[in-house]
């Protein structure tokens, strides 16, 4: 990451960005929900990195070091918070339904609302964001160098299908020894990993355009119809609905 700043609140309102733009590394003193209305938003720590379609929000708590980029042209929504309504000390991916969506809109529109009316839609806010369920969206980062090595050579071509053995002897390690690894330092199997990076891949190719069948083949699925098909159970739609919502 670049030079760090810090902002003593996190801000609250609309910023729209272009595709590849973002927001360098910072943090603030307040927690935040990030949401990208239109477009498809990451936001990345030392930790890893967490992708949102328009149906999911980020939540990035006080003192994070995180840094935002936009796939696609993107509407960003940033809600600064001075509590925690969900208790959360670590950054996470939740649910968003046509009325937390709606609520973020009208709670970061432009000009802001009167504050009655912003204290009651915050409040109802709120009580919509203890009710979101997490979403299991997050990519780690592996710190041991050779899962790191596995890991940045699948960033690079997520469609390759060599196996979990075949990619440790190139790293120099045991199948064994990888599998362990995964699940001490990403905390799940190197499948389940796999899957959760070719879907982040997929989720910035379709944003800057490309073909879902292209898409498909790009980031390692044998066919379009077997893409679509865990994508819609990762997300709850089609890959030719996510920037039509």
């Amino acid at each position: 990451m670049s030079e760090i700043r810090h902002l003593p609140e996190a801000p609250t309102g609309r910023r729209p960005l272009t595709s590849g733009g973002g927001i360098d590394a910072h943090r603030h003193d307040t927690h935040q929900i990030v949401y990208a209305c239109r477009g498809v938003l990451s936001v990345t720590t030392d930790a890893g990195t967490w992708v949102a379609p328009a149906n999911r929000a980020i939540w990035v708590p006080a003192g994070t070091v995180h840094e935002h980029r936009a796939h696609g042209d993107t509407d960003l929504r940033l809600v600064g918070l001075t509590g925690n309504p969900l208790r959360l000390a670590r950054p996470a991916v939740l649910a968003v339904g046509p009325l937390l969506r709606e609520l973020i809109i009208a709670y970061t529109g432009e000009p802001p609302s009167p504050e009655p009316e912003r204290d009651r839609l915050l409040a109802v806010l709120l009580d919509q964001l203890r009710r979101a369920p997490e979403q299991p969206l997050h990519l780690p980062t592996a710190r041991d160098p050779r899962l790191a090595a596995v890991c940045a050579a699948l960033h690079r071509d997520p469609a390759d299908t060599s196996t979990l053995a075949r990619l440790a002897a190139r790293a120099g390690t045991s199948e064994r020894t990888l599998a362990r690894l995964c699940r001490a330092e990403l905390g799940m199997s190197f499948p389940q990993w796999r899957t959760q990076l070719r879907l982040h891949h997929a989720l910035l190719l379709l944003a800057d355009g490309v073909p879902v069948t292209a898409v498909a083949h790009r980031c390692g699925w044998g066919s379009a119809s077997a893409f679509i098909d865990v994508f819609r159970k990762a997300f709850g739609y089609t890959p030719g609905r996510a920037f039509t919502l």
